[in-house]
């Protein structure tokens, strides 16, 4: 393997704001993350926080731990764990757990065994809900000695992710009532946040950081604890009771459901990553004042950004369009209005990521509203014509036209400084990301030799963006009436596509450059970034099926998916975040270039990989990333150790391949659900889709495979909603 010049560090300097330090993990324990809007926790299986000094865990609120210590001790020891699951829908993590051999005074007091523990956790309403059902399976009553140990440091996010700062405020521990404890922290930035921890019933004693119990379990009977904590509250208890708070999330989840369409398929390992992917989707989403609004993945992203959002909306635009809806609201309103150059935003530009955490309250990060991303602004108006084709919502589409203007002015106008056709990004200060697009690491974007290539930089996928950003806006601008705009951008995308293929084709590695660098040279390094670019439609027919040839050959497909960059490519890692690695949304976007150019069965292979490896996980999910070495015979696909599980649009990324393979096409105009050749995988057996929403009519059918044929029985439709088999 080439190896990168020394003058180009391997490593991200110290304050490069988006690198996740890896340490390594101080608890034997599996984890689990839980959320609701936007409060999540990072849980470990025996339902604790913070055990065995791990540093991760935590109850979060807006970017800031309330709550890192939340520990369960039976007669002073850790209960044994029996077992530990988190329910289908997201919502509760169970765990079994039993007391260890207790002595006293050199005799064995307590048997093992003898005391069963039920803890259950959920999330809702800003508060962390903790429910501790202790049964005595004795014949003896009990007095079963049980500590509860808890506390908060209000790290910021990124604090939690490894970054060092200086100076701190300070926390205040009160106990206010005789189970109840308040903690206030008085940060840099003069924002007062409360987080208080309540306990019911009353303990024996309670003081600033434990509560101690002395529970009476007759013999074969049953106790209860329940513990919460509620973040930026002044109430000293939650709002309803454990049952009742759960009981809502529940119909809450249900009415969730009902607006979307559902996909049930006859194969019952992939039917349940199915439902795990549409489950995880629908714990990430939060519901803003905008509407639903899908965050990018916890537990370190879980907040608003641009172009994750983007494009996880996009690959459920087929199931659910209001998540659509939402995304394009919230982003308009939050689209820049001047220039930033500490926030890397131009007027037109769309949103990358938004903090509400104290260090970039301080701007120690340069997060608090940023725009970063070379990519957010063409997508937005991608998805803004696709939103619009599928609903024909043509209300929402006079609200949204003049952000969709502004964007189109910013594509034009700052994105293309230089006026060659091309958008392309560099940061504007130091404290900025060095990488604009989805490969967003610091050594993500480098030349043939390794070293890393300099900007400004015009990445291949984006051109894509571009073009089907002009080809959708020129279709809404014709629905408006401005026929002249219309064939303005028509205009202008042939151009793009036509330089496009004069600039970015090599013939040297075959396929579409990664990139041009800051002297419009070709960075010619063989990358998924390509097969993205044949998602928009911009490249010509011969050489987009010699792309997808190449992207299923054994240095790009490993066994379980498309790897970032081929093994061939000079800082190829299987281990790294960019530079090798496999990403499901990647190969998602991949399979909608394949199916662009006709070539749906393709995406079968890459299809079963993620399948497969979604199966060989932990709840059939399939995280942010994982690496990208070669799959062998009884072996599972090797994990990233910092990845987000769940992340959005690692969930948006088996539903979106399934919808590529089907060749689902909705016009909301005719309320009509085109099938373009669907290709049903052969793993899939029936599959049977409900309530799919073409305009204000919906449908409901079934497909099946016939030899090499597909079939398909419509069985209800409403609203004067059609289903084509083209």
């Amino acid at each position: 393997m080439a190896i990168a010049p020394s003058r180009q560090p391997d490593h991200p300097p110290e304050h490069e704001p988006e690198h996740i330090h890896a340490e390594a993990d101080s608890s034997p324990r599996a984890h689990e993350t839980l959320k609701h809007d936007d409060a999540f926790v990072v849980v470990d299986t025996h339902g604790d926080i913070g055990a065995f000094g791990n540093h991760g865990d935590g109850f979060f609120f807006n970017d800031t731990r309330y709550l890192s210590r939340l520990e369960l001790l039976i007669a002073r020891r850790p209960p044994l764990l029996l077992g530990s699951t988190l329910d289908k829908n997201d919502l509760q993590l169970c765990a079994d757990l039993t007391n260890t051999d207790v002595y006293s005074n050199g005799s064995l007091w307590l048997h093992k065994d003898v005391v069963h523990v039920f803890r259950t956790t959920y999330v809702r309403d800003a508060s962390l809900r903790q429910r501790l059902v202790f049964t005595n399976h004795a014949n003896v009553d009990l007095y079963l000695p049980v500590s509860i140990f808890f506390d908060s440091d209000f790290l910021d996010i990124f604090e939690v992710r490894g970054m060092r700062r200086e100076k701190r405020g300070t926390v205040r521990r009160t106990t206010d009532t005789p189970n109840t404890v308040s903690f206030s922290y008085t940060g840099l930035d003069r924002i007062v946040r409360k987080t208080s921890v309540h306990m019911n019933p009353e303990p024996m004693s309670l003081k600033e950081t434990s509560a101690f119990f002395r529970l009476h379990i007759p013999a074969k009977q049953s106790r209860r604890i329940y513990v919460s904590a509620l973040a930026e509250g002044d109430r000293l208890s939650p709002p309803c009771s454990y049952v009742k708070g759960l009981h809502d999330a529940y119909l809450h989840l249900r009415r969730t459901e009902m607006q979307a369409a559902s996909i049930e398929v006859s194969h019952p390992d992939l039917n349940h990553v199915l439902k795990r992917s549409m489950a995880d989707l629908r714990l990430l989403i939060t519901h803003t004042a905008d509407g639903p609004y899908p965050y990018a993945g916890t537990p370190w992203y879980s907040t608003t950004f641009g172009r994750d959002a983007l494009i996880t909306a996009l690959q459920v635009l087929w199931i659910d369009p209001s998540i659509a809806r939402g995304v394009l609201r919230r982003l308009a309103r939050f689209q820049a209005s001047e220039h930033d150059a500490a926030a890397d935003a131009q007027p037109g530009k769309i949103l990358h990521e938004m903090r509400n955490g104290e260090m970039a309250s301080l701007r120690e990060v340069p997060f608090g509203l940023y725009y970063g991303s070379v990519d957010s602004t063409p997508l937005f108006v991608v998805l803004a014509g696709a939103y619009i084709a599928a609903t024909d919502d043509k209300k929402f589409l006079s609200e949204i036209w003049p952000a969709v203007l502004k964007a189109l002015e910013w594509i034009n106008g700052p994105g293309d400084p230089d006026g060659d056709g091309f958008v392309e990004y560099a940061r504007e200060t130091e404290d900025g990301l060095s990488n604009q697009g989805w490969k967003d690491s610091h050594d993500s974007i480098f030349n043939k030799d390794g070293s890393l290539a300099e900007g400004p930089l015009a990445l291949v996928e984006v051109q894509g963006y571009v073009y089907e950003a002009k080809i959708v806006a020129a279709r809404m601008a014709s629905m408006l009436g401005d026929d002249a705009l219309s064939r303005r951008l028509k205009a202008e995308a042939v151009d793009l596509q036509r330089k496009f293929e004069e600039k970015f084709w090599s013939s040297d590695i075959g396929m579409y450059a990664l990139a041009l660098d800051g002297r419009k040279n070709r960075v010619d390094v063989r990358s998924s970034n390509a097969g993205h670019a044949l998602s928009s439609g911009i490249a010509s027919s011969d050489r987009a099926s010699r792309v997808i040839k190449q992207m299923l050959d054994a240095t790009f497909f490993s066994g379980w998916g498309i790897r970032t960059i081929a093994t061939t490519e000079a800082r190829y890692n299987p281990m790294s975040y960019h530079n090798g690695s496999i990403w499901p949304h990647d190969n998602a976007m991949i399979g909608a270039g394949f199916a662009r150019y006709g070539k749906s069965e393709q995406i079968e292979s890459v299809f079963n990989g993620l399948l497969d490896a979604a199966l060989n996980m932990s709840q059939g999910r399939l995280p942010e990333l994982f690496c990208g070495f070669r799959r062998r015979a009884g072996r599972a696909p090797i994990l990233y150790p910092v990845a987000c599980s769940p992340q959005a649009w690692a969930s948006g990324s088996m539903p979106y391949l399934l919808g590529s393979l089907l060749g689902i096409e909705i016009d909301g105009a005719s309320r009509t659900v085109t099938l373009n050749s669907p290709h049903l995988p052969e793993r899939a057996g029936e599959i049977t889709v409900r309530n799919i929403r073409a305009g204000e009519g919906a449908a409901d059918f079934v497909l099946r495979r016939k030899n090499d044929d597909v079939t398909i029985d419509v069985t209800n439709c409403i609203g004067g909603a059609k289903v084509v088999l083209a």
